[in-house]
C-alpha cells in the first residue's frame, strides 16, 4: 500500500495543482464562453446546476457521512460497497425522476424554454459528477491525494483538448458541450478507480453483506443523515427556485451573465476548495479521539489562511472584472460585468463556509448545521424574489446583479453565525476571526486598486487589455508577497511560518545550485 501523504504534503500539492488547474480552467472556459455566447452557455448553467441540486437532495449529505466515517474506519471494505449501492439506486431514481417529468409534460413548466434532450444529458451530468466527487473522497480518505491531484490535472488538461479541438472544427455546441464532460469525467473516474484499487484493492472481490450489516450500516447513516433530510430538501427547492425565478423573469441571457460570474467564483474557490476533504479527515481523526485542542490547532492553522488565498484571487478578480470578462467572453458578455464583481466575493466566505462547516460534520452536530442553513434558506427566498422579479409584481426586476448580491449577503451571515458556533466549541475567539476576514478583503482589494492604478495610469496600459492584466497581476503579486512577508499576520500567518517557508525555498536554491 502507498505510504498515506502527510497532511502538508498533501496541502502543498492540492495548491499547486489547483494553480495549475485555475489556469487550464480558465483557458477552456474562455473557448466555451466564446463558442457557446451568452444564451446556451446560460441554459447550460441552468440545466446543470438545477439537476445537481437534485442530486444532492437524493445525497441528503449522506457523501459526507461517508467521507467522514471513512476517514475514521478506512479499512472497512464494507462501508464502501454498502455505500457504492446506495450510489447505484439514487442514478436509478434520478432517471426515473425526469423520465417522469417527461411522461406528464411538467418539465416543461421545472425547465421552462429548455429542449428535452438537453435535460437528459443534464441529469447524466449531475450523476456522474456526484460519483466523480464520491470517488474522489475514497482517495483523500485513503491519504492518496497526490496520485489523485495528477489524474486530475490529466483530465482537466484531456478536458481542454477536446474542447480546444470542437471550437477549432467549429462544431462546439451545445450537445458537444455536454460531450467533452461526459468523456472527461468518466476518465478521472476510471483513473481514480485505478488509484485506489492499486493501493487499497478496494473494488477487488465482492461484499458478503449479511442482512444484519445492511441493517447496521442503514441505522448508522440514517442517524447521521437524518437531521440533514430536511436541509437538503429546502436546500434543493430554494436553490431551484432561485435560478427558476431568474430563468422565468430575466431569460437564458442573464441566466448566461449569472453562470460566468459563478464560474469565475468557482475558479477562485478551487483554489482552497481541494482542502475541505483534507480538514474534514483531520477533523474527524481528531474528534474520534476527542482532541478539541488539535480540532482549534487545525482550525488556527489552516482557515484563516485558507480565506485569505482565496480572497488574493477572488479580490484581484472583482478589480480586474471587466478585463477579465473581455478577455474570457468578449463584449458580448459586457453585461455581466456587475454580477462578476459581486460574486468575486463569494467564494471567499465559502471557503470559511466549507471548511468551518467540516467541524458539524466531523463532530456529528449536522442539526445545528440544518437549523442555521434551513433559517437563513428562509430568510433569503423573499429577498430573490424582490430582487429579481419585475416591478409590476413589486420586484426591483436586478435580474443576475441581484441574485448575486442576494447569494453573497446570505452567505456572509451564514458564514458567521457557523462561526459563532465552531468558536464556542473550540473556545476560540470569534470577533477575532471576524475582524481577521474584514481586514484581509480590505487589505487584498486595496493592493488591486493599487496596482490597477500603476498599470492603467502610470505605466499607460490601460488600452491593451491582455497586458496590462497581466502587468497589474505582477504587480499584485509582488506587492503582497513583500506586505505578508512584513505583516505575515494578515493572512493568519506568524511570523515564525513565514522564515521557516522562507528558510525551505532558500535550501532548495541552493541545493539546486550545486547539483
Amino acid at each position: 500500500m502507498e505510504k498515506t501523504d502527510s497532511l502538508k504534503k498533501r496541502y502543498l500539492y492540492k495548491l499547486l495543482t489547483n494553480i495549475a488547474g485555475f489556469c487550464i480552467s480558465l483557458f477552456s472556459q474562455g473557448i466555451v464562453l466564446r463558442g457557446l455566447g451568452p444564451k446556451n452557455f446560460g441554459d447550460f448553467n441552468f440545466l446543470t446546476s438545477n439537476l445537481s441540486q437534485i442530486v444532492s437532495f437524493f445525497d441528503m449529505g449522506s457523501s459526507i457521512g461517508f467521507y467522514t466515517k471513512l476517514s475514521k474506519r478506512p479499512k472497512e471494505k464494507g462501508l464502501v460497497y454498502y455505500y457504492l449501492y446506495f450510489v447505484g439506486i439514487v442514478f436509478f431514481l434520478i432517471f426515473v425522476f425526469v423520465l417522469m417529468t417527461h411522461l406528464t409534460t411538467i418539465y416543461e413548466k421545472l425547465w421552462p424554454d429548455q429542449a428535452l434532450k438537453f435535460i437528459y444529458l443534464a441529469a447524466g451530468y449531475a450523476i456522474i459528477n456526484w460519483a466523480l466527487q464520491i470517488i474522489n473522497s475514497i482517495g483523500d480518505a485513503f491519504g492518496l491525494t497526490v496520485s489523485t491531484e495528477r489524474a486530475r490535472i490529466a483530465q482537466k488538461i484531456f478536458n481542454a483538448v477536446v474542447i480546444m479541438l470542437f471550437f477549432y472544427l467549429g462544431v462546439l455546441n451545445l450537445t458537444n458541450y455536454f460531450l467533452c464532460y461526459y468523456l472527461s469525467m468518466l476518465l478521472l473516474i476510471f483513473l481514480l478507480a485505478r488509484i485506489i484499487n492499486k493501493d487499497n484493492n478496494i473494488f477487488k472481490g465482492h461484499w458478503k453483506a449479511s442482512i444484519q450489516d445492511i441493517k447496521e450500516y442503514t441505522y448508522e447513516f440514517y442517524t447521521y443523515c437524518h437531521p440533514l433530510f430536511i436541509y437538503s430538501f429546502f436546500g434543493v427547492l430554494f436553490s431551484i427556485l432561485d435560478r427558476w425565478m431568474l430563468q422565468s423573469f430575466a431569460g437564458s441571457v442573464q441566466q448566461g451573465f449569472f453562470g460566468l460570474s459563478y464560474q469565475l467564483s468557482s475558479i477562485c474557490f478551487a483554489f482552497t476548495g481541494a482542502m475541505t476533504p483534507l480538514l474534514t479527515r483531520e477533523f474527524s481523526i481528531a474528534y474520534a479521539n476527542k482532541d478539541f485542542s488539535g480540532m482549534a490547532r487545525l482550525f488556527r492553522r489552516f482557515i484563516p489562511l485558507m480565506y485569505s488565498v482565496t480572497a488574493f484571487f477572488a479580490c484581484f478578480t472583482a478589480v480586474q472584472a471587466e478585463k477579465v470578462i473581455y478577455i474570457l467572453g468578449g463584449t458580448s458578455y459586457k453585461g455581466a460585468l456587475l454580477p462578476v464583481i459581486i460574486m468575486a466575493f463569494y467564494p471567499i466566505h465559502q471557503t470559511y463556509g466549507q471548511m468551518s462547516g467540516s467541524i458539524f460534520y466531523a463532530a456529528d452536530k449536522t442539526k445545528t448545521y440544518r437549523n442555521i442553513g434551513i433559517t437563513l434558506m428562509v430568510v433569503g427566498l423573499p429577498i430573490t424574489y424582490i430582487l429579481i422579479a419585475p416591478k409590476s409584481i413589486m420586484g426591483l426586476d436586478t435580474g443576475a446583479v441581484g441574485l448575486a448580491a442576494k447569494m453573497v449577503l446570505m452567505q456572509f451571515l451564514g458564514v458567521n453565525v457557523q462561526l459563532y458556533f465552531n468558536a464556542k466549541l473550540l473556545k476560540l475567539k470569534f470577533w477575532k476571526y471576524v475582524l481577521h476576514q474584514l481586514i484581509s478583503v480590505s487589505f487584498f482589494i486595496g493592493i488591486g486598486l493599487v496596482s490597477a492604478i500603476i498599470g492603467d495610469i502610470l505605466l499607460g496600459l490601460k488600452e491593451n487589455t491582455f497586458a496590462s492584466f497581466i502587468v497589474e497581476g505582477v504587480i499584485y503579486t509582488v506587492i503582497v508577497l513583500v506586505l505578508v512577508y512584513l505583516i505575515p499576520e494578515i493572512v493568519g500567518l506568524s511570523k515564525k511560518d513565514v522564515k521557516s517557508f522562507s528558510n525551505i525555498l532558500i535550501t532548495k536554491y541552493i541545493s539546486r545550485l550545486k547539483d
